[in-house]
């Protein structure tokens, strides 16, 4: 076996752990009000520091690993996850729970989001590509559905702190696993990319700072029509996923007589097609324009929140499940097609610009997040919500389509 897919399966086990680590503060927070006496407003504070970090450090998280190396900058957020659940339990104050939950495991998930992904992939594969991507970008998911059931049922049990410190000690132990197969680079062991062929030309190791790197690549980016376009795409993907979906789909659903917990249980299934559908959409890059792929994406995603609002009841119904399971295909089936897109349009510095294309994912989510719970308020129905994301949807599949192919490019096959 070439030792591109040990190094892809260890990437893809320290991305379960950074989806797990950062999804788990949600079940803390009733635990940590009821103890401390927090408000909601304090807590929610230090998670939404969690997810603009998030977004915000995965472009120079990819510059640093190029300076520095994968194996190192891994290695370092698997540590500061570590220590921020690990003091997580000798906290006293409000502060203390934004450094550790904000900014410690903000930066360390943010360093292994999925501009990592692209960063190997771009470094270990020529072929598959697009395969490895969606097996990478279906960890995200994997790693709620592995964490979150334990989480729960500690955070129920034995309480928080025994859970924070399984988190911590889970993070730590990825380490030595890191340190011992991923390597930084095929030519450090003396290969080359999976599928390189006799012209393969081993690329220049980048000197420049990380930062300077970071902000050079948005700076010459940004001068593109195509970044954003594939920024705005995925704002909208954000907005639509995370945003909507993953915020305000139960509290929807319970508008309607649904049972909260019937409506977790759902949101839990979604992210068990959502692995199926990743992993697809990366095999259908491989070998389709990735181009028509996101708009094909975009307009279903779009036409199924149209017919949203008919489908809430007090039960679950079939038309409900066919939404769930359709939904889950799609969730982050876009991930494969944006970042061939950016590897494409932007070279080396295309896992660099994917970063900042993923920060855009979390400032349209936290955006949708916010607008969709003032519709609520002010309408006293989430209805006009669905009807404009569905429309924003259709305006990325249009977004999709008008940006341009490289003629030079061809997609390995």
């Amino acid at each position: 076996m070439h030792r591109a897919w040990w190094v892809a399966l260890v990437c893809f086990v320290a991305l379960i752990g950074a989806a797990g680590f950062r999804s788990t503060p949600s079940l803390f927070i009733d635990p940590l009000q009821d103890e401390f006496g927090w408000s909601r407003g304090t807590i929610s504070g230090a998670v939404s520091i969690n997810v603009l970090l998030y977004g915000l450090t995965a472009p120079f998280a990819s510059a640093l690993m190029e300076r520095y190396g994968i194996r190192r900058v891994v290695s370092c957020a698997l540590l500061l996850i570590s220590a921020g659940s690990g003091l997580t339990v000798f906290m006293t104050s409000a502060w203390q729970l934004i450094l550790c939950w904000g900014v410690l495991v903000g930066l360390g998930s943010g360093s292994m989001a999925l501009a990592f992904a692209a960063t190997v992939t771009n470094r270990w594969f020529v072929q598959r590509r697009g395969l490895v991507t969606g097996v990478l970008t279906a960890g995200g998911a994997a790693g709620q559905l592995v964490f979150l059931p334990l989480i729960a049922v500690l955070v129920g049990g034995p309480g928080w702190r025994t859970a924070s410190l399984i988190v911590s000690g889970a993070a730590l132990a990825v380490v030595p696993l890191v340190m011992w197969l991923l390597r930084d680079r095929p030519e450090d062991v003396g290969l080359r990319p999976y599928g390189a062929g006799d012209d393969y030309v081993t690329p220049e190791v980048s000197t420049t700072g990380a930062a300077r790197r970071t902000l050079g690549a948005l700076n010459s980016a940004v001068r593109t029509r195509v970044f954003w376009l594939l920024a705005g795409t995925f704002a909208i993907c954000g907005a639509s996923t995370n945003g909507l979906i993953g915020v305000h789909f139960v509290p929807a659903a319970h508008d309607h007589g649904m049972a909260i917990p019937t409506a977790a249980s759902l949101l839990a299934v979604i992210g068990v097609f959502d692995i199926i559908g990743t992993i697809a959409s990366g095999w259908f890059t491989d070998r389709y324009d990735p181009r028509r792929l996101l708009a094909t994406y975009y307009a279903l995603r779009g036409v199924s929140l149209l017919f949203l609002p008919m489908l809430f009841t007090d039960d679950l119904q079939p038309p409900m499940l066919f939404f769930i399971v359709f939904y889950g295909l799609d969730w982050v089936a876009t991930v494969p097609p944006t970042i061939a897109l950016c590897r494409e349009h932007f070279g080396a510095d295309g896992a660099i610009v994917f970063g900042w294309v993923l920060a855009s994912h979390q400032i349209g989510a936290a955006i949708v997040a916010f607008l969709a719970g003032l519709a609520r308020d002010t309408f006293g129905t989430y209805d006009i919500v669905w009807i404009a994301s569905g429309a924003l949807c259709a305006t990325a599949a249009l977004m999709a389509l008008v940006i341009r192919r490289r003629p030079e490019v061809t997609i390995a096959a």
